[in-house]
């Protein structure tokens, strides 16, 4: 049975509460050993974050071990620091860098490499969904950038429609279910039918206190990837409450 898993993404934000908030995630997640939450923060407060016993995540890392890429980080490195997770492919790196499926199975064959569970996004825009080919395009996403090393215990699919993230306009839930359900299927197309019984699949756009229940209560939605409000302390406890 998979277990529910809700990943805070802080994207380039350092909330001014900071320390108060990982304190108040802490006492709620830690103290009842719950392995449910993982924290993406800025690269720079990794290594704090980890020392309050939270799991902690990276946003993005470099396909290569080393080398001259001048600002870019490995996933040996991020390790080396506390990283148990780091997100891949997310959708404002395709648009902004032109990062492309090859690039993203790179980045998650260097998470396995490292020994980090990499968050692979997958998602359609607003022109794709109108067009009527959202679930070709996230199906080829996830065909193109899941590596064959790929299992539950290191690889975590979040499928994220682009134009829901951060506009308040989450998908419906029943575009949501059909989404989640072709991605297993086609992670079961390329992995095997265990392999897509097992790994699991987070919703993310506009997920709030408001809407996570019946989001997280769909058959193939296996908790979240949250933006926004988890930036907010007590709408992402209320979260992780559902």
């Amino acid at each position: 049975m998979r277990r529910k898993l809700i990943a805070a993404n802080w994207k380039m934000n350092t909330p001014p509460n900071a320390v108060e908030m990982i304190e108040r995630i802490a006492e709620e997640v830690v103290t009842r050993q719950d392995r449910g939450v993982i924290i993406c923060p800025p690269v720079t407060m990794i290594a704090r974050l980890a020392g309050f016993g939270l799991r902690v995540g990276a946003q993005d890392c470099h396909a290569n071990f080393s080398g001259a890429h001048t600002g870019d980080i490995s996933a040996e490195m991020l390790a080396a620091v506390g990283a148990s997770h780091v997100i891949v492919g997310h959708s404002e790196r395709r648009t902004a860098y032109g990062e492309t499926d090859a690039d993203v199975k790179a980045k998650a064959t260097a998470a396995h490499r490292a020994d980090l569970t990499a968050i692979i996004c997958v998602g359609e825009t607003s022109a794709v969904r109108i067009g009527g080919n959202a679930e070709k395009i996230v199906r080829t996403q996830v065909r193109n950038a899941l590596p064959q090393t790929s299992n539950a215990a290191n690889t975590v699919i979040a499928y994220e429609p682009v134009w829901a993230i951060g506009t308040g306009a989450a998908a419906t839930v029943e575009d949501i279910e059909a989404m989640h359900r072709a991605v297993r299927d086609e992670i079961a197309m390329r992995l095997g039918e265990k392999a897509a019984a097992e790994i699991r699949i987070l919703y993310g756009g506009s997920v709030n206190a408001g809407n996570a229940n019946a989001i997280f209560s769909l058959q193939d939605v296996d908790g979240g990837l949250i933006g926004g409000a988890s930036l907010k302390i007590d709408e992402f406890l209320r979260i992780i409450a559902a």
